[in-house]
């Protein structure tokens, strides 16, 4: 018997179908949520949820995918354009190998390199992108903005940057 990846058999199921499950430690704060919602209202689903299939009661359990899960729930617009539906890849194992797939999908999605977002604000800045712009399209705040252009240490990304008059000279 060959093995063929979930991903292959995505199905569209009713959200009221599919339910979260109680081990999940992954928490997601408030600006990333935000983040999220914008990057699928902006892009759609481009993952499907990972369920497991409770066949008594007809309901799907959550593997991975609890926040984009969320954000149909919690988001109308959204909601209403994918007409309920969630894309979800189903996964045959006991609870004990779900909570470690869920885990593992956790684990496995890294962090950002700081080094690489710093040439990612330069690009963005020297292709004309504002700041209000970064801010929205990343979902930063200025305070992680102007980090990040400090680290460059490129004083162009400052070209556009009113700074306070505190440091002038006073004579008197």
């Amino acid at each position: 018997m060959s093995f063929k990846s979930p991903i292959y058999n995505v199905k569209a199921i009713p959200l009221e179908k599919i339910r979260a499950n109680s081990y999940n430690p992954n928490r997601v704060a408030p600006p990333e949520m935000k983040l999220l919602e914008k990057s699928i209202w902006e892009d759609g689903y481009t993952q499907p949820i990972v369920c497991y299939y409770i066949e008594e009661k007809d309901i799907y359990e959550i593997v991975d995918g609890f926040h984009r899960y969320t954000v149909m729930k919690t988001s109308k617009r959204i909601r209403e354009r994918e007409k309920g539906l969630l894309p979800v890849v189903v996964i045959d194992k006991d609870e004990s190998n779900r909570m470690a797939s869920t885990i593992r999908h956790n684990r496995a999605r890294g962090t950002h390199d700081i080094d690489l977002m710093v040439n990612i604000i330069q690009d963005l800045v020297e292709s004309g992108m504002s700041d209000q712009w970064i801010m929205k399209n990343l979902g930063m705040d200025a305070d992680e903005l102007l980090r990040l252009k400090q680290i460059s240490g490129i004083a162009a990304l400052f070209a556009n940057e009113e700074f306070s008059k505190g440091w002038e000279k006073i004579d008197g």
